[in-house]
């Protein structure tokens, strides 16, 4: 075979989870060294074509492998740790005489699980222009407790405990109870321990020393686990003054009337 059909460059993928994990992984037979990351041999990872332009279209690219590395796993792919995370393509010369190629950056999108097997969407950054530009008006208030237009200060508003008991599915009994009537519904609880560690669960209602999740968690909970709570809010402007005296930063129209106005007639 000649030198000419030969070719000495592979493609390399980094990859950032939400919750600060990063891992390198490459197609080459070898494990290789990049800005001080290992990107683990991975022959079985293929990406699909990579299409990029100069248009305002975003760039979509898909990746398959099997799932034996053990850096990603299935029950982590189903538990969503991977979801939204930062992806990065390169093309790399693995003799170092030429400089690594960006081929595409964006995020995990939609995952398909198959037979031994996994596939992956990535998003490029052109996809953030498919979303919104202006907001909808709502009755309901559109900020998210403590950001930047809320302005709560959130300091006091998370709590650490632990859970006492789990009923299989939504429901969790802790060893403290929650400081005012439903504190935690429509907040969130962060697992700092057992087979659930770095994820998140919504959580729908909180009455006294019980929480009702949205959903139940992703892996089974097993003793006494050590988790964060986040207060909530229900997104009412009641709430905001009574709770909160925030009303000057309640992001909804709750006054604003609704499309039913052009349908009443006189008598109605």
């Amino acid at each position: 075979m000649s030198a000419d059909t030969l070719t000495t460059w592979v493609l390399c993928w980094r990859i950032a989870r939400r919750d600060g994990a990063t891992i390198g992984l490459t197609g080459h037979d070898h494990d290789l060294w990049i800005d001080g990351l290992r990107y683990r041999a991975a022959p079985g990872l293929t990406p699909s074509a990579i299409l990029r332009g100069d248009g305002l279209d975003p760039d979509l690219m898909d990746a398959s492998g099997a799932l034996t590395s053990e850096a990603i796993g299935e029950r982590d792919l189903l538990a969503g740790r991977w979801d939204g995370a930062s992806v990065a393509a390169i093309a790399v010369d693995w003799t170092g005489e030429a400089a690594p190629v960006a081929l595409g950056q964006g995020e995990i999108g939609t995952v398909q699980l198959g037979e031994g097997g996994f596939t992956a969407e990535l998003r490029g950054v052109g996809a953030l222009l498919d979303r919104p530009v202006a907001e909808e008006t709502s009755p309901d208030c559109r900020a998210a407790l403590g950001d930047r237009r809320c302005r709560v200060a959130m300091a006091g508003r998370r709590r650490f405990a632990r859970v006492d008991t789990w009923d299989g599915q939504g429901v969790l009994t802790l060893d403290r109870a929650e400081p005012v009537a439903n504190a935690y519904g429509q907040g969130r609880l962060i697992w700092f321990g057992g087979a659930n560690a770095g994820l998140e669960s919504a959580i729908a209602w909180s009455e006294g020393n019980r929480l009702w999740l949205s959903a139940a968690p992703a892996f089974a909970v097993e003793g006494t686990p050590l988790i964060e709570l986040v207060e909530g809010c229900d997104k009412r402007l009641e709430t905001c003054l009574s709770r909160f005296a925030n009303v000057a930063n309640f992001r909804g129209e709750p006054f604003l009337p609704g499309i039913d106005l052009l349908t009443r007639y006189p008598g109605a």
